[in-house]
């Protein structure tokens, strides 16, 4: 495999650029964002690329000609970025990467990330949602992961390439930065007055084996990835030793207004999560991609809380003190 990996410079994206370099199936790997990747890769190609640029992205793609794409050019608003520039750099990098994937004339298979906010809560939807439910997003990011399955899905059915949608739950870990981990992190965490809805969290190192397994088996069809088992916004804030707030109604504005202004903006799919729970049937995933020994989501959020401390080392100077010589 020659893999194009979009959004290389995220957290996800360059923990699969490692473990494809580690493969011995796989003769290269390149991809771009426009931040660089956050650790240190050996045979990887990275360019800097916005994928709003069109023409540098077209002319990086179809120069390297990949045979797989693990398509992580999927912006999550209120991780790096707000919901409408979410929505215009998924959507650009989803058509311009694709496209130019396809006519490098190469391609026999495209992973994508998705979310389980494209089934939505809340009326008639399903409470456990499997791949065959209806979807109906009821919020930006929903939005955004539908309409990437909807384009990688036309390129399949006019090219004839195989397209798995991983479906994630929030991804969460204690190295991967995400709004709901840092709304999680404050000292206090808003929860539901009068319910406790469960969720369901995937750990980092999880959501990036489940991209490779579906790189590796050319898998084809959307796959629920989550964590076994689940948590709820007061667990989770005992877990981490956080005062749980109880809002309710219009007292919900109150508090994603003190959570941005603490430092953590709570985009609507966050909220809708906190509020409402966000859980899923993941057994396609388990028996198709093998999937079996996932983190699961106690542990996940046990993880989010897990900080490491700085630790000086035996006979090492401190920071702080000044250089032998100095001033």
């Amino acid at each position: 495999m020659r893999v194009l990996v979009t959004g290389m410079g995220g957290h996800l994206g360059t923990r699969v650029a490692q473990l494809l370099e580690a493969r011995d199936d796989v003769e290269a790997v390149a991809g771009f964002d426009f931040v660089p990747p956050r650790r240190r890769l050996s045979r990887s190609l990275f360019k800097r690329i916005d994928p709003r640029d069109r023409d540098r992205l077209v002319e990086f793609v179809r120069g390297f000609a990949p045979t797989a794409v693990a398509h992580f050019g999927v912006y999550e608003p209120g991780a790096r970025m707000g919901v409408r520039a979410s929505v215009e750099a998924s959507d650009d990098c989803t058509v311009n990467a694709l496209g130019a994937a396809v006519r490098a004339g190469a391609l026999d298979r495209v992973v994508v990330r998705s979310g389980l906010e494209v089934y939505g809560r809340g009326g008639h939807r399903h409470e456990v949602p499997d791949e065959h439910a209806p979807l109906g997003p009821t919020t930006p990011y929903g939005r955004i992961c539908l309409d990437v399955e909807a384009h990688a899905a036309g390129l399949a059915r006019r090219h004839g390439v195989p397209v798995a949608a991983l479906r994630f739950a929030p991804i969460s870990g204690s190295r991967a930065p995400s709004p709901l981990g840092r709304l999680l992190r404050l000292p206090a965490v808003p929860v539901p007055a009068l319910a406790d809805p469960p969720f369901q969290l995937l750990h980092t190192d999880d959501a990036a084996r489940a991209m490779v397994a579906a790189l590796v088996r050319q898998a084809d069809g959307a796959f629920n990835v989550v964590g076994p088992g689940a948590a709820s916004p007061w667990q989770a804030a005992r877990l981490g030793n956080r005062v749980p707030v109880p809002f309710v109604g219009p007292g919900w504005l109150v508090a994603t207004r003190v959570a941005e202004l603490a430092g953590s903006p709570v985009p609507p799919h966050v909220l809708e999560l906190i509020r409402k729970g966000c859980v899923a049937d993941g057994g396609r995933a388990e028996s198709e991609l093998g999937l079996t020994d996932l983190v699961p989501t106690q542990e996940v959020v046990a993880d989010l809380y897990a900080w490491a401390s700085v630790t000086a080392l035996p006979g090492s100077p401190t920071v702080a003190a000044p250089l032998r010589g100095a001033g």
